[in-house]
């Protein structure tokens, strides 16, 4: 019984902490590959272009146009496929609103 429960236990721990560690070997992979002019998020959600990418632990990032911050390789989530900066403005909808009307409430108490 004892060593049946002991796989049991031990299996998803093992299973468990291979991925963490694939995942934890991504991720240093990805923040070692990083160069000048590759889009990426940070862990926080902010979009920037790599502008420096010689520091050991940091890399400069170009979040607008002339403006570059420096963060921690560590920050970087993933790196963003390229895509062309096209902003889709919805049109506004020209119906008419109405509100629904309410059904008075039944007074029980009332005599027919």
């Amino acid at each position: 019984m004892f060593p049946l429960l002991l796989v049991l236990l031990a299996v998803p721990l093992f299973l468990s902490a291979r991925k963490q560690k694939r995942a934890m070997a991504e991720q240093q992979q990805l923040q070692s590959s990083l160069q000048p002019g590759d889009k990426v998020m940070t862990t926080s959600g902010l979009y920037g272009t790599v502008a420096d990418a010689s520091h050991d632990t940091t890399i400069d990032i170009e979040i607008s146009e002339g403006v570059v911050t420096r963060w921690l390789r560590a920050a970087i989530r993933e790196k963003v496929a390229e895509t062309d900066d096209v902003v889709i403005v919805a049109e506004e909808d020209e119906a008419e609103v109405t509100t629904p009307k309410v059904a008075e409430p039944l007074d029980h108490n009332a005599k027919k």
